[in-house]
């Protein structure tokens, strides 16, 4: 009977996925982004120390968006009514550093925003105190007028670093000065939570807004690169967070926006794990804008397609939470975060990725992504000091045919990468390799001439209709350090 539950369930959500990649706002193919759009996104953080080492590593991002803004907000960790609350003005030194450092950054991507931009762009949201959303504030006034604009009909991804309540007060005024445009509004808005830090998704934006059916992402995987990270990051990959290689390629001669990242200031322990001075601190709010970078492997086209920012599976109404590997398990009503969400508990009960096969396939999504990741942040921190000729920039990944194909079973489907290459003119190594956790599609394929700008694979003869497998085009320099980028290619049977 488990067994039956669990295949009517695997259709159901089969099903699903098709509905909502067709007629959800945000996942249809007529709300795609253009390869010359960027994300718009919108900012709002607690100001807990993870925050501000997030934001100095956002700072270095944004030029892959559109800041629309930056707004601090409270949670339930962090508010003026918390005896450790980071101040209405933690953000001003890292928009000054990144002042200092701006016109360098130009050098390497002209679409840096300016700092006076950013300062502008910058507000206090609803910081008393945990899930505080009654008071109109500077904060929600800024996302009121950005998801009101009619000038701009892009997507907005609204992302809480920390609770939503800003978020909530924001659609609150929407919703009580402009109720004819609500439906319009939840057309631009796409969620991205770092768990729910406060009650206001489940107690107001859920009963309110959910009839429009927002895509909701709500993320325990952050995990793998937050406090806990040396329970999480399987050994091989931790060395890119260890204090050797964040003061060599972050922190050390790399001028004065990453001069003040925040890192481990003393060696002391956590949950039996020991973390010294100058290690990797945390960056739990991280994956809310690394999912927002447009790296080639199409994530914001649908959560469960995986990305930079981890993967995420539907589970009811408008929302995605993250893919638990455990047969027959139920997610929970309401909230998902400190208390309840699957990977939370499991460090509770001191699994780590060493031990526990389950505990490491639940953080896979974000962590298999370590190497492009760090290395990618230490190339933006050479960004902040060095002439274009001595530092090194992502490789361009172009295929020699379309990114969406269709084939019959028994199909050879030919793929090229003929038109990758790389602005420093280094050497580049190509790997396909087939994203079997995304395909609907539950076998195996054999790519010919993985390593090769062209190769090719046969569409199984026992693949079915409308299934889909993903194939990765995964492009890596040889500069230093070297970068990676992607192109995804979906193969779905006709």
């Amino acid at each position: 009977m488990k067994h039956k539950n669990t295949t009517i369930r695997a259709k159901l959500y089969f099903l699903f996925v098709i509905l909502i990649t067709t007629s959800f706002p945000g996942f249809s193919k007529e709300n795609k982004l253009s390869n010359n759009d960027k994300p718009r996104v919108i900012v709002t953080s607690d100001g807990e120390i993870d925050d501000q080492a997030s934001m100095i590593r956002f700072l270095l991002y944004t030029n892959e968006c559109d800041v629309e803004a930056i707004v601090l907000s409270s949670s339930q960790y962090h508010s003026e009514s918390h005896g450790h609350w980071a101040g209405n003005d933690w953000v001003n030194p890292d928009l000054d550093a990144y002042e200092q450092v701006y016109q360098n950054l130009l050098k390497h991507d002209s679409r840096y925003p300016s700092p006076e931009y950013l300062r502008s762009r910058t507000a206090v949201g609803n910081v008393k105190t945990e899930g505080e959303m009654e008071e109109i504030t500077a904060g929600s006034e800024l996302i009121v007028k950005i998801l009101l604009d009619k000038s701009d009909d892009r997507p907005v991804w609204l992302q809480a670093w920390g609770g939503m309540n800003t978020i909530a007060r924001a659609l609150k005024t929407i919703e009580e000065n402009h109720p004819e445009r609500m439906e319009e509004v939840a057309a631009k808005c796409r969620f991205f939570f770092i768990w729910e830090q406060d009650a206001t998704y489940q107690e107001y934006i859920r009963p309110h807004w959910g009839k429009y059916n927002i895509p909701t992402i709500i993320s325990d995987q952050f995990e793998a690169v937050a406090y806990r990270w040396k329970q999480i990051q399987p050994k091989e990959m931790q060395v890119y967070y260890e204090a050797a290689w964040m003061k060599e390629n972050i922190m050390g001669n790399h001028g004065p926006l990453c001069s003040i990242y925040p890192a481990h200031k003393k060696t002391s322990e956590r949950n039996n794990f020991e973390y010294y001075e100058g290690d990797f601190l945390s960056e739990g709010d991280s994956p809310a804008f690394f999912h927002n970078i447009a790296t080639g492997l199409r994530n914001m086209e649908s959560p469960d397609w995986g990305g930079w920012g981890g993967r995420f599976v539907w589970v009811r109404e408008n929302t995605w939470l993250d893919p638990v590997p455990v047969e027959g398990y139920t997610y929970p009503e309401g909230r998902w975060y400190t208390k309840n969400a699957w990977g939370r508990e499991g460090t509770r009960q001191h699994m780590t990725s060493f031990t526990h096969p389950e505990y490491r396939a639940y953080f896979k999504p974000m962590w298999r992504w370590t190497p492009a990741l760090q290395n990618d942040f230490a190339a933006r921190a050479d960004w902040c000091v060095e002439s274009y000729e001595n530092a090194n920039h992502p490789p361009v990944v172009k295929l020699n045919h379309a990114i969406d194909l269709k084939a019959k079973p028994g199909e050879t489907i030919q793929l090229s990468a003929k038109g990758t290459s790389d602005p420093d003119g280094d050497n580049l190594n190509i790997r396909w390799w087939q994203y079997t956790e995304v395909d609907t599609y539950k076998g195996s394929i054999e790519i010919k001439n993985p390593t090769k700008k062209d190769a090719s694979f046969e569409v199984p003869n026992d693949a079915a209709k409308n299934e889909t497998i993903h194939i990765i085009c995964e492009v890596t320099d040889s500069g230093s350090p070297q970068l990676t980028r992607y192109q995804r290619v979906v193969v779905k049977i006709k």
